[in-house]
């Protein structure tokens, strides 16, 4: 027992079995040594804090010494020393290398700015946010992108706060221009690629009647006609439909909403005195609903009510021929029965209807032709001129032959029927 070592209470001592790499005493251990053996740890620390400073310093370079350059401060960190940590030397400033503030400055160049889709950023939105919209909108809609969409959003606003118009037959001028038309103008211009002639026939001030042939099973003409009116002259075309059309759920109110009324005498009057170009299919279902065999030959005009109409208002009537419609919707065949049974005029078999059910009802691109044609006076006829029949059938065959012969015309000089 004399020769064993004495190992003391506390002390580093010699490591024993089971407690691997362990030199420092336990937390059971300190308390057992006491208050002097805790005071002696601390000066042990605050010694090799001391040393490490100096040692820190020693290495350091002498131009580190010198003042940080003003707006650079460290964040997260204290001074040299706290929580036992020396202070990082800061690479010197040669010319060659980039300092820190460069570094962070071209890194802030290619990180994420504040308002990039996508990224979350507390810092409002700038200029360049908006040149990126104005991008987008460009690419989506074309060079004309913008303008577009500020007439839409002012529609909005407009239909929103009621700021809009309706007159007493029902037409939403509003409505028609930025809704209506815009859906029919890609139709025009891509897929009929409508050729207009003689547009100049048409008055820029006051009223008219525009009289036209009427075909292609549906009334796809009388829409394009209005379109290429109001392109080309600014000006609505106020068209005269058939009672069937108001009978129909949805497509009265729509065709009442785009500038259509009821083809009667004095409707057509009241839109004549008020200065309206006017628009009439004297047809009807005769034209619409006529067999693909008998294309481009007009129908009966009916009695001569609308020359009747341009007599009595003293308006010009202006011819117009449209070739193309005929092609669109070749009709074959009629289900009269049928027809009878649910009180329409017709119900149209083509080549692809009803055989591919709703795929039948997309139109074939044919190519239109349509031209006006000079107008024909009615202001000259003495009073009561309304009032003779003869008068009225003479003047209402003239307008039909000038729009027969322009269809003659116009069918030569197109090439093909959709080319």
């Amino acid at each position: 027992m004399a020769d064993a070592d004495v190992i003391p209470i506390g002390s580093g001592g010699r490591p024993g079995r089971g407690s691997g790499r362990r030199t420092t005493p336990s937390s059971a251990a300190r308390a057992l040594a006491g208050p002097e053996a805790a005071k002696e740890r601390a000066d042990r620390a605050r010694n090799r804090t001391t040393k490490a400073r100096v040692d820190a310093e020693a290495v350091q370079p002498a131009e580190l010494g010198k003042a940080k350059r003003p707006g650079k401060a460290r964040v997260g960190k204290g001074a040299a020393g706290d929580r036992g940590q020396a202070a990082k030397p800061e690479p010197a400033d040669d010319g060659v290398s980039p300092s820190a503030a460069a570094v962070e400055e071209l890194a802030a160049g290619f990180g994420p700015q504040a308002g990039d889709f996508g990224q979350t950023s507390a810092e409002p939105r700038g200029p360049k946010d908006f040149a990126r919209f104005e991008k987008i909108v460009r690419d989506t809609l074309g060079a004309d992108g913008e303008r577009q969409l500020a007439e839409f959003l002012a529609f909005l606003r407009r239909r929103l706060t009621g700021e809009y118009e309706v007159d007493e037959f029902g037409f939403d001028p509003d409505l028609t221009d930025h809704v209506m038309l815009k859906f029919l103008r890609p139709l025009a211009e891509k897929w009929f690629r409508v050729e207009v002639r003689g547009i100049e026939n048409i008055p820029e001030t006051g009223s008219a009647l525009i009289v036209a042939n009427h075909s292609g099973t549906m009334p796809i003409d009388g829409l394009i006609t209005q379109l290429v009116v109001a392109d080309h002259t600014n000006r609505p075309l106020r068209t005269l439909a058939a009672d069937l059309v108001f009978k129909t759920p949805f497509v009265g109110e729509l065709s009442r909403k785009g500038g259509a009324t009821l083809a009667n005498n004095d409707d057509a009057e009241r839109l004549l005195r008020q200065g309206n170009l006017v628009g009439v299919w004297p047809e009807g279902f005769k034209g619409l609903g006529k067999p693909f065999s008998e294309r481009y030959k007009l129908q009966r005009f009916g009695r001569g009510g609308f020359v009747s109409a341009a007599m009595r208002t003293g308006v010009p009537i202006v011819p117009c021929s449209i070739v193309g419609a005929e092609e669109i919707y070749p009709l074959v065949g009629n289900m009269a029965s049928l027809a009878r049974l649910v009180g329409v005029p017709y119900i149209p078999v083509t080549p692809f209807f009803p055989l591919l059910g709703p795929l039948g009802l997309i139109p074939l691109p044919s190519k239109w032709l349509i031209e006006f044609g000079e107008p024909i006076r009615t202001d000259e006829f003495p009073d009561g001129a309304a009032d003779d029949p003869m008068l009225v059938f003479n003047v209402t065959d003239q307008v039909r032959e000038t729009i027969q012969q322009t269809l003659y015309t116009l069918l030569m000089q197109r090439r093909s029927v959709f080319f």
